[in-house]
């Protein structure tokens, strides 16, 4: 565990083919009156906009890395396994910071070095305000995630505003890679509270999340799935209460018939330690 003197946050922000909302998430985090130790930008742009991708990155002062391209959370992996700092803060390329956030952060981390810490959500769709998040949200049985009841004590996550301690990823967890976006970033958190990791939120802290209709529409039914499988066999087992998520999903899509396998595979690799 870190000490409160010795805590260095690590930025490791993702990016895709969006060389402009880049450029205002870096402009946001040079605004800050604390500043990171360092910004990493982890990018899974095509060719046509990594040249780009990396000379705003360079502008800001922030370091330049390849992505592995084999979506968001394998970015994202890439992004925090490539931090110098004791913490790892996530950030996305759609996401801006309020005045003053990093320090709320910083003042929480040193509070307690060892907690998992995540923000709240001002939500914009469109640039129209569109939705108010106060807290993360924290995985429950049906695979989707609910806000957290107790703000000291949680499983929450929030996908791109959480800080957690490097220790995480230096002792090989990692987000699941399987699903392109959906629920698998709540499994990591339950995941996480599993082995000892506590999430804590973050008083008044809240990141602006700039998003697009398409965005609300995604989803990931297998995500899901997996998730209210790892909750209900490994994170709080209840068998009858895994038949009574799992027969409606598979009558909702049929064809997770098929996966359900290699879902039950993943969550024996990722749950058995």
């Amino acid at each position: 565990m870190n000490s409160a003197s010795s805590i260095q946050l690590s930025v490791a922000l993702v990016t895709r083919n969006r060389p402009e909302q880049l450029r205002r998430a870096l402009g946001s985090l040079a605004g800050q009156s604390v500043q990171p130790r360092e910004v990493i930008v982890s990018d899974d742009s095509d060719a046509g906009n990594s040249l780009e991708v990396r000379a705003i990155a360079g502008e800001f002062g922030a370091r330049y890395v390849e992505g592995p391209r084999q979506g968001l959370y394998a970015n994202r992996n890439a992004a925090a396994v490539a931090v110098t700092g004791t913490h790892v803060r996530t950030m996305d390329d759609d996401h801006t910071l309020p005045a003053g956030h990093l320090a709320q952060c910083l003042a929480a981390m040193e509070k307690d070095p060892a907690a998992i810490w995540t923000c709240g959500e001002e939500g914009y769709l469109d640039d129209q305000r569109h939705a108010f998040l106060g807290r993360a949200i924290q995985l429950q049985a049906s695979g989707v995630g609910a806000e957290v009841d107790n703000p000291d004590d949680n499983w929450g996550i929030a996908d791109g505003a959480t800080i957690y301690p490097r220790e995480v990823f230096e002792r090989g967890f990692r987000f699941a890679e399987t699903f392109p976006f959906g629920s698998s970033y709540l499994e990591f958190g339950a995941l996480l509270y599993r082995y000892g990791w506590r999430s804590r939120c973050i008083p008044d802290a809240y990141i602006e999340h700039r998003y697009d209709s398409a965005t609300l529409t995604r989803t990931s039914p297998a995500s899901v799935l997996y998730a209210s499988l790892c909750y209900n066999l490994r994170f709080r087992p209840s068998r009858l209460r895994a038949l009574r998520y799992l027969v409606p999903a598979l009558l909702r899509t049929p064809r997770l018939v098929r996966e359900v396998p290699g879902l039950i595979r993943l969550m024996g690799a990722r749950w058995s330690r």
